[in-house]
């Protein structure tokens, strides 16, 4: 089964949100509908990047899924903008609709 991630630039977080749950949640959103491989969180140019490895049939599936973890995260935080990537061999490769 191909390897797909959901890449989101996270902004300011919404009123409440205790930054620790961000990458948790963006995780559970991706675990209802798929298999989680990895999450992680890095910043990069001084912004928040959450990033989630999960596995899925095919394209289409991948960008439902995306979809589904980009709305469930910005429940808790302002998504900046959103990607996902799929793995063949070594190699990210943006999956496009």
């Amino acid at each position: 089964m191909p390897s797909f991630r959901v890449t989101m630039s996270i902004g300011a977080l919404a009123a409440g949100t205790a930054p620790p749950t961000v990458v948790p949640a963006a995780a559970a959103a991706v675990a209802e509908l798929a298999t989680v491989e990895a999450q992680d969180l890095a910043v990069v140019s001084g912004s928040a990047r959450v990033t989630v490895r999960f596995t899925g049939e095919d394209d289409a599936q991948a960008l439902r899924i995306g979809r589904h973890a980009v709305e469930r995260t910005r429940e808790r935080a302002e998504v900046v903008s959103w990607r996902v990537t799929r793995r063949v061999g070594g190699r990210w490769y943006p999956v496009t609709p």
